[in-house]
C-alpha cells in the first residue's frame, strides 16, 4: 500500500527554485531517509509535506487521499505525524502534561490541567506506555526545561508518536546530540516505529545508514539518486557530492 505520493512537486521563492519537480512514493512499513547537502532542500519539502508550506506546483497525497493544500492539523487527523528540527514542545509543562497534551490533541474531548490526572486513566495509560521503556516515565512530573537536551528530544519523537500515525515525518533527529545520545535515541526510534512507515531527513550518516531500507539524495532541489544504504554509499555522483572525491561514504 501506498503511504505517501508526491507528484511533480515544485517550491519557488521569486526566481529561486528550492524543489523542481520532485516525485517519489513511500510504500506502507519503510524507513526512508532523506540526505544531501546543505541548502538542497530537505527542510522545504518536509515543510510542504506537513503542511506548513504550499507548493508552486505538483501534489501530495497520504493514503491515497491528496493533500496537496490540507491543513497541518487535518494532516494529522488523517494519520501524519511529525517531529521537528527544533524542539516545539511546552518547557514550563511538566513531561506528563506534555505527553497527555499530544494524547488529547487527536481525541474529540480535551485535557483539562485543573483535572485530577487519576480522571484520565486510560491516557495516563498510554502515557506510561510511551514513556516507561524509554526510562522517562520516573520523571514525568518535572517540567520539560528541567531534563537533558537530548531527553527532550527523545521526548519530541513521543509526543508524535502518541497520536499512533501511519506515516512519521522526522526532521535532523540527531541535531544537536552527543554520540552517546543519538544511540539512545537510534534505538528508541526503531522500537517505537516497528508499525510506522518512516521518512526523515539526517545529516548523521551512520544514523541514516543504519535506521534507512532506502535513501534519497537531495541536490539542488532534485533527487538525484535512490537505493538501499549500500547503493549509496558505492554511488559515484553521491560521492563525490559529499566529498569531492572517490572516497566511500563512511
Amino acid at each position: 500500500m501506498t503511504i505517501l505520493e508526491v507528484q511533480n512537486l515544485s517550491q519557488s521563492y521569486g526566481g529561486l527554485h528550492v524543489l523542481n519537480n520532485v516525485s517519489f512514493s513511500i510504500q506502507e512499513g519503510e524507513r526512508v531517509g532523506l540526505i544531501g547537502p546543505n541548502g538542497a532542500g530537505k527542510t522545504t519539502l518536509m515543510n510542504v509535506l506537513n503542511g506548513l508550506l504550499l507548493p508552486t506546483a505538483g501534489r501530495v497525497s497520504i493514503l491515497g487521499r491528496e493533500v496537496t493544500r490540507m491543513s497541518s492539523h487535518r494532516r494529522i487527523l488523517l494519520g501524519l505525524g511529525r517531529s521537528f528540527q527544533l524542539n516545539m514542545l511546552f518547557f514550563n509543562l511538566s513531561l506528563l502534561d506534555n505527553v497527555l497534551t499530544a494524547i488529547f490533541g487527536t481525541r474529540t474531548s480535551r485535557f483539562q490541567m485543573f483535572r485530577p490526572v487519576s480522571a484520565y486513566g486510560d491516557a495516563l495509560n498510554k502515557v506510561k506506555e510511551l514513556l516507561e521503556p524509554t526510562g522517562l516515565w520516573e520523571k514525568r512530573n518535572i517540567t520539560v526545561n528541567e531534563l537533558s537536551y537530548g531527553e527532550q528530544r527523545q521526548v519530541e519523537v513521543l509526543l508524535a508518536l502518541a497520536s499512533k500515525p501511519k506515516l512519521f515525518l522526522l526532521d535532523e533527529p540527531s541535531t544537536g546530540l552527543t554520540t552517546g545520545e543519538i544511540s539512545k535515541l537510534l534505538n528508541m526510534i526503531r522500537e517505537l516505529t516497528k508499525d510506522v512507515t518512516l521518512f526523515f531527513v539526517g545529516h548523521d550518516m551512520d544514523l541514516v545508514f543504519a535506521l534507512a531500507d532506502r535513501i534519497m539524495v537531495l541536490y539542488y532541489g532534485q533527487i538525484i539518486a535512490q537505493g538501499t544504504p549500500k547503493q549509496i554509499q558505492s554511488n559515484p555522483r553521491v560521492k563525490e557530492i559529499y566529498l569531492g572525491t572517490g572516497d566511500k561514504l563512511a
